[in-house]
């Protein structure tokens, strides 16, 4: 009876794997189909309307100036921008805003420093309470560590002729991409993500969302929508579903690029992770039922949900490492079962994957893709090693569990060889890293049993599991030992 448990629960796991790497499959099939469909704006302002840049921050010191200094550069017409600094900073950043807005504000910019005590909604908040003093009925949105560059309203702007588009998405770029091998393979995430994923959603008519910053908004397709809203801690993704619920057109633009800074080290990526993962749960338990109880297409739906749950992947992940022990028996790996389970669940699971993201790489830069070969193992390895990380998200929305709003730490750093400064999200207060020790070191188990069993064939896919859990966790604690821990010539903190 106990094997016909674990059976049927790992049948479960490894079909619930197989969907999402059949709904990579669908993505490759949609990007190619449409590749060529480059959106262009109907027509163009014959006036230039007015638009309002919102910059939400919180606690941003090392960036906040590149990006207030790269935001003065947009050409765009001074009398046509308004510049909304929302600060809800706790630290010496309000100081530094205060100085440079007041900067700006001589040279003749319409900028407003708007700074709250209470953080009610966080950056929802935050930029719910900009909308009341708004000018432009158009919204540039962007976080602190992106720096737009200065053409970016005018290539974007005149998509809005067209009355139904309600939000313009352009792409992310990376300033710090080869700093690390952290930033290195986040860049790999991050490419497929918008070459391909947002691309193929977009131009086959498919819901995609706003990614939280360098997009542009129609201010009424905000209110139209139900205006921001913080009871989920992805408030991009959620007024996004919400607005095309609405009926309101996307339009998504893969040439042109905002560059931001990818963070640097482990702690950072694992909050962001963390803070995505809970999110888009979050999001998906709010509004999935009104998906569903639309009138729109059959397919879009489907591809609607595969997208809100995209992360439950990880949590199926973690359940299959749990069971992964029984199958590495000699009599589960006979050949009939490498022919009839291994090698379909590996054409299933892993292959779109892998193609998912050299893909990626291959339509960016078409002769030097192949030099990111060497990243795979890697990207596997790191993305398997968060997956505990994202599981806890998982289960803390699932469970309706509360938690504030992390930020991601930046740095300022935009080239290999700079050092970044220690920021506050402190890992040893959760148990987490214990548990990816606890994984590393079973992993480590499996892999010797596999040798000590001959069972050659999976002793890479083991190896790269338990470096994967070994190097989350070691980076983790290395960010508070002296010895390991980066540190630099600044690293206090503001206080």
């Amino acid at each position: 009876m106990g094997h016909f448990i674990w059976a049927a629960v790992y049948t479960t796991i490894i079909a619930g794997m197989s969907l999402y790497g059949i709904h990579r499959y669908v993505i490759l099939y949609l990007y190619w189909k449409n590749r060529k469909r480059v959106p262009q704006p109907e027509q163009h302002f014959a006036e230039l309307p007015q638009v309002t840049v919102q910059l939400p921050i919180f606690n941003e010191y090392f960036v906040v100036e590149r990006l207030l200094e790269s935001v003065s550069q947009l050409d765009y017409p001074k009398d046509r921008l308004q510049i909304q600094v929302l600060d809800d900073s706790t630290d010496d950043t309000r100081e530094l805003v205060q100085t440079v807005v007041a900067k700006l504000a001589a040279q003749g910019f319409d900028i407003e420093l708007r700074h709250r005590v209470d953080r009610t909604g966080f950056k929802a908040g935050a930029l719910d309470e900009g909308m009341a003093s708004a000018k432009g009925e158009y919204i540039l949105i962007l976080d602190a560590d992106f720096v737009p560059p200065a053409d970016l309203l005018r290539r974007t702007i005149h998509f809005f002729t067209n009355p139904n588009t309600g939000m313009v998405q352009t792409r992310w770029g990376h300033l710090n991409r080869d700093y690390s091998l952290l930033t290195r393979v986040q860049a790999l995430y991050i490419d497929a993500h918008f070459v391909l994923e947002q691309t193929a959603r977009s131009r086959s008519g498919r819901f995609f969302n706003f990614n939280g910053t360098t997009g542009i908004w129609r201010k009424s397709c905000i209110v139209d929508a139900g205006g921001w809203q913080h009871d989920t801690l992805t408030e991009d993704l959620d007024l996004s579903y919400r607005a095309q619920l609405e009926g309101w057109r996307f339009i998504y633009l893969n040439d042109v690029v905002t560059p931001a800074e990818l963070p640097v080290e482990i702690n950072g990526f694992k909050s962001q992770q963390h803070r995505c993962a809970k999110g888009s749960v979050q999001t998906c338990l709010k509004l999935l039922p009104a998906l569903w109880r639309s009138k729109l297409p059959f397919l879009l739906k489907v591809e609607g949900t595969a997208h809100l749950t995209s992360y439950f992947i990880s949590l199926l992940l973690v359940i299959y490492c749990l069971l992964i022990w029984p199958t590495l028996a000699p009599v589960h790996h006979s050949w009939m079962h490498a022919i009839f389970i291994d090698a379909p669940m590996f054409l299933i699971t892993s292959i779109p994957f892998i193609l998912y993201y050299l893909m990626a790489q291959k339509q960016l830069n078409p002769r030097g893709w192949v030099r990111e070969l060497v990243l795979v193992p890697f990207m596997i390895s790191i993305g398997v090693g968060v997956s505990l990380n994202n599981t806890r998200a998982v289960l803390e929305a699932l469970f309706r569990h509360e938690s504030h709003f992390i930020r991601t730490p930046k740095y300022g750093i935009n080239a290999k060889g700079q050092s970044w400064r220690r920021g506050r999200y402190s890992p040893l207060k959760s148990i987490l890293i214990a548990v990816e020790i606890l994984f590393a070191a079973y992993f480590m188990g499996l892999t010797y049993h596999a040798w000590d069993e001959k069972n050659y064939s999976s002793l890479l896919f083991l190896i790269l599991f338990t470096c994967g859990f070994l190097y989350v966790a070691f980076k983790s604690i290395a960010q508070w030992l002296p010895k390991f821990g980066e540190r630099g010539p600044q690293d206090a903190v503001p206080a």
